[in-house]
């Protein structure tokens, strides 16, 4: 196996790209739900908005999983770990910081990311039936969905029971404690990916990319919008590249250990794979369609103004 160590250089690139990324995603999440609000809020004045707002509880949750996600991943920098997160809780030490490790693999895999997923799949499903579900139903079925997943990575990675004796290490590791630090002190904890975390997460995705593949291909059949049908293929060429995508770069991340720069390049790409699927799900399935909606209730605003003004003209 190639070995090539990391630096304290690459260490910090690596560091400052994910908080860049992690930051416009937070800006494009902030627009998200001025959005969605905003189309709430004028719904209440415009009987044509309210048919487009029955779902907004809906692409709420979407962006506020994605939002959760982003936020959790930052638990993953030691960067931010050293120099921020040491300043709002000063007693931060090893354990902990390893705590917060197994704490981001079962929020990231077993919680955030399959809740948006599941969201996205909901949305779409949603887009062909004739009757808008209720807004519980829709958040109880999403939440419903996650449950089984969030459980297995809870048990996976907090099990006390040790399978180092049978498996190699990396079927549960969750961190690695570097005795010399990269940041000046006298230990630095890195986050990892447990395999078994993995291996239930590529379970989730595999079943989950043919579920989406079937419903994407129901909506295109039923479709006549040339539009739509290029935004329907968009979504689904996104989703279905970055799941998979993002399997495979945690697969083969426990190739290496976590202090290796080869390691740091499969976790800037399983951040991207997602990154990627957040984005083009917001865009596609929360801001494009309120903003279409928006112009189509001015539209029809302006249309019954003129033709208003036209009745009192002739009258």
């Amino acid at each position: 196996m190639t070995y090539i160590s990391s630096t304290p250089f690459l260490d910090t690139a690596f560091d400052l790209t994910t908080l860049s990324f992690i930051t416009v995603l937070l800006v494009v999440c902030v627009l998200s739900l001025c959005f969605v609000f905003y189309l709430r809020f004028k719904s209440r004045s415009s009987h044509h908005l309210q048919s487009f707002n029955s779902l907004w509880t809906v692409r709420f949750l979407l962006v506020l999983f994605i939002t959760l996600w982003a936020l959790n991943e930052l638990l993953r920098i030691p960067t931010f770990r050293r120099r921020y997160l040491h300043d709002i809780w000063p007693s931060l030490n090893r354990d902990q910081e390893s705590t917060l490790c197994k704490v981001n693999v079962v929020l990231s895999l077993g919680l955030f990311e399959p809740a948006f997923l599941v969201t996205l799949l909901f949305l779409v499903d949603v887009s062909i039936k004739k009757q808008t579900p209720r807004s519980l139903w829709a958040i109880g079925y999403i939440l419903s969905m996650c449950v089984p997943i969030l459980c297995f990575q809870s048990i996976l990675v907090f099990s006390r029971y040790d399978l180092g004796g049978y498996w190699p290490h990396y079927f549960r590791r969750s961190y690695v404690i570097l005795s010399k630090g990269r940041f000046g002190g006298d230990e630095s904890v890195l986050c990892s990916y447990p395999l078994l975390s993995t291996i239930v997460f590529g379970a989730f995705g595999i079943g989950y990319s043919f579920w989406f593949l079937l419903s994407c291909w129901k909506v295109v059949s039923m479709v006549i919008n040339k539009a739509l049908r290029v935004r329907i293929y968009g979504l689904a060429t996104a989703v279905l590249t970055s799941v998979p995508a993002q399997i495979a770069f945690l697969g083969l991340s426990v190739v290496w250990d976590p202090n290796e720069a080869l390691y740091g390049v499969m976790a800037m790409l399983v951040f991207l794979s997602t990154f990627v699927c957040a984005m083009v799900g917001q865009g596609i399935l929360v801001i494009r369609p309120i903003a279409d909606s928006l112009a189509a209730g001015a539209d029809f605003s302006s249309r019954c103004n003129s033709e208003g003004g036209r009745r009192r003209v002739n009258a």
